[in-house]
Protein backbone atom coordinates (compact mmCIF):
# COMPACT_ATOMS: atom_id res chain seq x y z
CA UNK A 1 0.00 0.00 0.00
CA UNK A 2 3.07 2.39 0.90
CA UNK A 3 5.29 1.36 -2.10
CA UNK A 4 4.06 4.77 -4.22
CA UNK A 5 4.62 6.98 -1.28
CA UNK A 6 7.92 9.12 -1.06
CA UNK A 7 10.22 8.64 2.08
CA UNK A 8 9.81 12.12 2.99
CA UNK A 9 5.62 11.81 2.84
CA UNK A 10 5.82 8.45 4.89
CA UNK A 11 7.85 10.42 7.55
CA UNK A 12 5.67 12.85 7.58
CA UNK A 13 2.47 10.70 8.29
CA UNK A 14 4.67 8.58 10.82
CA UNK A 15 6.01 11.96 12.66
CA UNK A 16 2.08 13.12 13.39
CA UNK A 17 1.99 10.05 15.55
CA UNK A 18 4.91 11.15 17.26
CA UNK A 19 3.83 15.02 17.86
CA UNK A 20 0.06 14.68 18.60
CA UNK A 21 0.63 13.53 21.76
CA UNK A 22 2.72 16.77 22.92
CA UNK A 23 0.44 18.95 21.85
CA UNK A 24 -0.49 22.17 23.76
CA UNK A 25 -4.03 22.77 22.92
CA UNK A 26 -3.85 26.79 22.95
CA UNK A 27 -7.87 27.42 21.45
CA UNK A 28 -8.81 24.66 24.63
CA UNK A 29 -6.44 25.89 27.44
CA UNK A 30 -8.17 29.53 26.30
CA UNK A 31 -11.19 28.72 26.19
CA UNK A 32 -10.96 26.97 29.92
CA UNK A 33 -8.79 30.27 31.02
CA UNK A 34 -11.62 32.58 29.72
CA UNK A 35 -14.22 30.52 31.49
CA UNK A 36 -12.27 30.57 35.23
CA UNK A 37 -11.63 34.33 34.37
CA UNK A 38 -15.27 35.38 33.60
CA UNK A 39 -16.26 33.30 36.55
CA UNK A 40 -13.55 34.77 39.40
CA UNK A 41 -14.00 38.19 38.10
CA UNK A 42 -17.96 37.98 37.69
CA UNK A 43 -17.75 39.07 34.05
CA UNK A 44 -20.91 38.23 32.03
CA UNK A 45 -20.73 36.48 29.05
CA UNK A 46 -21.66 37.92 26.08
CA UNK A 47 -24.36 36.38 23.89
CA UNK A 48 -22.56 33.26 21.91
CA UNK A 49 -22.47 34.82 18.25
CA UNK A 50 -23.84 33.03 15.07
CA UNK A 51 -20.69 34.90 12.44
CA UNK A 52 -19.16 31.84 11.34
CA UNK A 53 -20.23 30.30 8.27
CA UNK A 54 -19.29 26.83 7.16
CA UNK A 55 -16.74 26.94 4.53
CA UNK A 56 -17.43 25.58 1.37
CA UNK A 57 -16.89 22.00 0.63
CA UNK A 58 -13.74 20.74 -1.56
CA UNK A 59 -14.73 20.96 -5.54
CA UNK A 60 -14.21 17.67 -6.29
CA UNK A 61 -14.05 18.34 -9.76
CA UNK A 62 -10.55 19.87 -9.20
CA UNK A 63 -9.19 16.26 -8.19
CA UNK A 64 -8.65 14.36 -10.82
CA UNK A 65 -6.46 11.51 -10.05
CA UNK A 66 -6.54 10.96 -6.53
CA UNK A 67 -3.67 9.00 -5.06
CA UNK A 68 -5.33 6.27 -3.36
CA UNK A 69 -2.32 4.63 -1.35
CA UNK A 70 -2.29 8.57 -0.37
CA UNK A 71 -5.26 8.73 0.75
CA UNK A 72 -4.90 5.07 2.56
CA UNK A 73 -1.81 6.34 4.45
CA UNK A 74 -3.72 9.39 5.43
CA UNK A 75 -6.95 7.64 7.22
CA UNK A 76 -3.86 4.93 8.38
CA UNK A 77 -2.73 7.74 10.94
CA UNK A 78 -6.08 8.97 11.40
CA UNK A 79 -7.12 6.40 12.93
CA UNK A 80 -3.78 6.15 14.99
CA UNK A 81 -3.40 9.69 16.60
CA UNK A 82 -7.44 10.48 16.48
CA UNK A 83 -7.34 8.99 20.37
CA UNK A 84 -4.70 11.22 21.61
CA UNK A 85 -5.77 13.66 19.55
CA UNK A 86 -9.32 13.56 21.25
CA UNK A 87 -7.45 13.49 24.71
CA UNK A 88 -5.56 16.51 24.11
CA UNK A 89 -8.33 18.90 22.68
CA UNK A 90 -9.98 19.52 25.87
CA UNK A 91 -8.41 21.04 28.89
CA UNK A 92 -10.38 19.63 31.76
CA UNK A 93 -10.86 22.56 34.72
CA UNK A 94 -13.66 19.96 36.37
CA UNK A 95 -11.26 18.47 39.62
CA UNK A 96 -12.07 19.44 43.36
CA UNK A 97 -8.97 20.56 43.78
CA UNK A 98 -9.40 23.37 40.55
CA UNK A 99 -12.94 24.32 41.88
CA UNK A 100 -11.78 25.13 45.54
CA UNK A 101 -8.87 27.22 44.12
CA UNK A 102 -11.71 29.15 41.92
CA UNK A 103 -14.22 29.47 44.61
CA UNK A 104 -11.50 31.25 46.88
CA UNK A 105 -10.38 33.45 44.06
CA UNK A 106 -14.25 34.82 42.92
CA UNK A 107 -14.54 35.06 47.23
CA UNK A 108 -11.36 37.16 47.12
CA UNK A 109 -12.34 39.09 44.17
CA UNK A 110 -15.18 41.46 46.24
CA UNK A 111 -12.37 42.46 48.13
CA UNK A 112 -10.17 43.15 46.07
CA UNK A 113 -12.22 44.83 43.06
CA UNK A 114 -12.11 48.64 44.97
CA UNK A 115 -8.53 48.41 44.80
CA UNK A 116 -8.69 47.05 40.96
CA UNK A 117 -10.71 50.27 40.54
CA UNK A 118 -8.74 52.69 42.62
CA UNK A 119 -5.65 51.55 40.31
CA UNK A 120 -4.08 50.54 43.73
CA UNK A 121 -3.26 47.16 41.67
CA UNK A 122 -3.28 45.26 38.66
CA UNK A 123 -2.51 42.69 36.43
CA UNK A 124 0.95 41.89 35.27
CA UNK A 125 2.58 39.93 32.66
CA UNK A 126 3.35 36.56 34.32
CA UNK A 127 -0.60 36.30 35.12
CA UNK A 128 -0.75 37.64 38.82
CA UNK A 129 -1.76 40.50 41.03
CA UNK A 130 0.59 42.91 41.14
CA UNK A 131 0.36 46.08 43.60
CA UNK A 132 0.75 49.79 41.36
CA UNK A 133 0.49 52.54 43.90
CA UNK A 134 0.35 51.69 47.32
CA UNK A 135 -0.36 55.75 48.10
CA UNK A 136 -3.68 54.85 46.57
CA UNK A 137 -4.69 52.66 49.34
CA UNK A 138 -5.23 54.48 52.99
CA UNK A 139 -2.28 53.69 55.43
CA UNK A 140 -4.76 51.72 57.53
CA UNK A 141 -5.35 49.24 54.41
CA UNK A 142 -2.12 48.73 53.50
CA UNK A 143 -1.14 45.38 54.98
CA UNK A 144 -4.47 44.22 54.17
CA UNK A 145 -3.80 44.86 50.31
CA UNK A 146 -0.38 43.16 50.53
CA UNK A 147 -1.91 40.21 52.20
CA UNK A 148 -4.81 39.95 49.75
CA UNK A 149 -2.41 40.29 46.59
CA UNK A 150 -0.10 37.48 48.55
CA UNK A 151 -3.06 35.33 48.66
CA UNK A 152 -4.41 35.67 45.09
CA UNK A 153 -1.20 35.31 43.80
CA UNK A 154 -0.68 31.72 45.84
CA UNK A 155 -4.45 30.48 44.48
CA UNK A 156 -3.27 31.49 40.54
CA UNK A 157 -0.29 29.95 41.01
CA UNK A 158 -1.33 27.39 42.25
CA UNK A 159 -4.11 27.10 39.42
CA UNK A 160 -1.73 27.09 36.55
CA UNK A 161 0.20 24.24 38.03
CA UNK A 162 -3.14 22.61 39.00
CA UNK A 163 -4.90 22.46 35.71
CA UNK A 164 -1.35 21.39 34.35
CA UNK A 165 -1.40 18.60 36.05
CA UNK A 166 -5.01 17.51 35.94
CA UNK A 167 -4.43 17.19 32.20
CA UNK A 168 -1.62 15.12 32.53
CA UNK A 169 1.15 17.63 31.61
CA UNK A 170 2.98 19.33 33.96
CA UNK A 171 5.19 20.79 31.44
CA UNK A 172 1.94 22.77 30.34
CA UNK A 173 2.01 24.95 33.09
CA UNK A 174 4.33 27.73 31.77
CA UNK A 175 1.62 28.10 28.85
CA UNK A 176 -1.30 27.88 30.58
CA UNK A 177 0.17 30.29 32.65
CA UNK A 178 0.93 32.69 29.73
CA UNK A 179 -2.68 32.21 28.76
CA UNK A 180 -3.91 33.38 31.35
CA UNK A 181 -1.99 35.96 31.70
CA UNK A 182 -3.25 37.54 28.32
CA UNK A 183 -6.87 36.44 29.07
CA UNK A 184 -7.00 37.93 32.28
CA UNK A 185 -6.37 41.58 30.98
CA UNK A 186 -8.87 40.58 28.13
CA UNK A 187 -11.69 40.33 29.98
CA UNK A 188 -10.79 42.80 33.07
CA UNK A 189 -13.50 45.45 33.00
CA UNK A 190 -12.80 49.33 31.72
CA UNK A 191 -10.67 51.26 34.42
CA UNK A 192 -8.64 48.51 35.40
CA UNK A 193 -4.92 48.40 35.20
CA UNK A 194 -2.28 46.32 33.64
CA UNK A 195 1.41 45.80 32.95
CA UNK A 196 2.61 45.57 29.18
CA UNK A 197 6.24 45.72 28.02
CA UNK A 198 7.16 46.82 31.47
CA UNK A 199 4.81 50.26 31.53
CA UNK A 200 1.26 50.47 33.26
CA UNK A 201 -1.71 50.90 31.04
CA UNK A 202 -5.56 51.53 31.67
CA UNK A 203 -7.67 49.72 29.92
Amino acid sequence: MFKNLSLPVLSLLLGACVTINIYFPAAAAEEAAREIVRDVLDVEQPESRSEDKQQPKDDQSAIERPNMALIAAGRLVELLVSEAHAAGADINIDTPAISRLRQSMSKRQRSLAPFYRSGAIGFDESGRVAIRDLKAVPLKDRNRVKKLVADENRDRDALYREIARANGHPEWEADIRKTFSRIWIEEAPKGYWYKKGGSWKKK
